[in-house]
């Protein structure tokens, strides 16, 4: 059973100032993690077949196990179940970001305790490096014990942890944990004796290494090469020769050589993509401008958190080309920009000058959005001859003070006149549940 001791203090000043160990990774995947969290606050849902479904409530992107069971794949369409939901009683929640979007933060937040250096590689995984951190526990996996419990008791959400000398093998160690009883959730590819390790890489397929698709395992197969193993058996230079220096790396990666460093700061987005598909066809070039504009607020929002500008804006809509019978037509236009810039009611603007310029009345649009590109940082931005600093200042000022407002009480508090005040537009999300932890309005009750 996973410990339930408390995890010392760690000193990370201390801990980074080690530089002697040798390299040792942690990958905690968070379980279903969609499913997981709306089980959280509806533990009726727990032992219930449940998908959790895409914008608009087309296809199931999340699947309980019970679902997957069932031969369930993902991305498979909503109506393409509602026979087999019948028969076996699978339930259906509309996607609900700002949940799950919360809850990841809080497990993150977790992990920062147990080591300085981090990666949060997507909304449910993060690596952590622990070779500096380990001598604090028993054994590294009394540390992925802590961890699990930790994670459950503060927020209800089932996690896996996985650990090896490189992060491919972290990687495949959370792999072996949450398909294997055996390890109890924490696989420490460094505690296995060799014949261990011959024996889960052995009866482990290829195509279940990161980062080899469907495409390379195929490839591989025609080689001889189906398992782990026999991956990890084939010479660098072999795989090299075939598949060029990722797949070589990715070698060295399983045997124990760390090619991958942690992304401890992620890299400024150099395009900037917002857009929706509306929840009903859109005719009304009103109702298109309340969407590009709302896009552009979102996209504006996020090229000021990495302290950035951009220079170039698209602006496309698309009618529904799943219906040939209607009129087609999917325009789009890029705008340069005088002055490379990241204020929403600039940018916001020029998007609709630009949509002006492409609608035509008649048809029925499906989607809309706005891309922002030509991004530079802001610290280095270029300013034009005649350029009006006092303006500038009042700008930024105007922004910091929208963004902060929007953090604190919430999205569209302060906000364009352009977004307009209703969404009749906005995706279709029939089965959202409340959002538990972000709304006052929606915390639960308990009876």
């Amino acid at each position: 059973m996973p410990s339930s001791a408390t995890p010392p203090i760690l000193d990370h000043g201390a801990a980074m100032g080690v530089t002697s160990r040798a390299a040792h990774f942690a990958l905690v995947d968070v379980n279903n993690f969609y499913v997981s969290c709306e089980r959280v606050f509806q533990p009726r849902l727990e032992g219930v077949p449940l998908v959790v479904l895409s914008n608009n409530d087309g296809c199931a992107v999340a699947r309980s196990s019970e679902v997957k069971a069932l031969g369930v794949k993902m991305a498979t369409p909503w109506f393409l179940l509602k026979d087999l939901a019948a028969q076996h009683g699978i339930q259906a929640l509309s996607s609900n970001y700002t949940l799950y979007g919360d809850m990841s933060d809080r497990v993150v937040s977790i992990l920062r305790d147990f080591s300085p250096d981090m990666e949060v590689y997507s909304i449910d995984e993060s690596f952590l490096r622990i070779d500096a951190v380990t001598h604090l526990y028993p054994s590294p996996i009394a540390m992925g014990e802590i961890m699990r419990s930790r994670i459950r008791q503060w927020t209800g959400l089932p996690v896996c942890v996985g650990m090896g000398a490189s992060k491919t093998l972290a990687k495949l160690a959370n792999y072996l944990a949450k398909k294997h009883p055996v390890f109890n959730g924490v696989c420490d590819l460094n505690a296995l004796t060799d014949a261990e390790l011959e024996h889960w890489l052995s009866i482990t397929d290829v195509g279940e290494v990161w980062g080899v698709g469907r495409q390379l395992t195929l490839r591989l197969r025609a080689m001889g090469i189906e398992t782990v193993w026999d991956l990890r058996s084939t010479s660098p230079k072999i795989l090299r020769t075939h598949f060029g220096v990722v797949m070589e790396r990715t070698c060295s990666e399983l045997n124990g050589i760390s090619c991958l460093e942690l992304e401890e700061v992620v890299p400024a987005k150099q395009q900037i993509i917002a857009s929706r598909s509306f929840g009903r066809a859109v005719i009304s070039r009103e109702e298109l401008e309340e969407s590009v504009a709302t896009h552009m607020a979102r996209a504006c929002e996020k090229l000021r958190a990495q302290s950035s500008v951009a220079a170039m804006i698209q602006v496309f809509v698309r009618t529904n080309r799943f219906k040939p019978s209607e009129p087609q037509y999917s325009p789009s236009i890029a705008i340069g920009l005088v002055e490379a810039c990241d204020d929403t009611l600039v940018l916001t603007d020029a998007a609709l000058s630009g949509l002006g310029r492409i609608f035509k009345a008649g048809y029925r649009y499906k989607k809309a959005g706005v891309v922002l590109s030509s991004i530079s940082e802001k610290a280095q931005q270029q300013h034009s001859l005649f350029d009006d600093h006092h303006w500038n200042h009042k700008s930024a000022e105007l922004m910091k003070v929208m963004d902060s407002l929007n953090t604190r009480f919430g999205k569209k508090t302060v906000h364009s006149a352009a977004m307009g005040n209703t969404v009749g537009w906005a995706m279709r999300s029939e089965n959202r549940s409340p959002h538990y932890t972000t709304c006052w309005d929606e915390l639960p009750f308990v009876s």
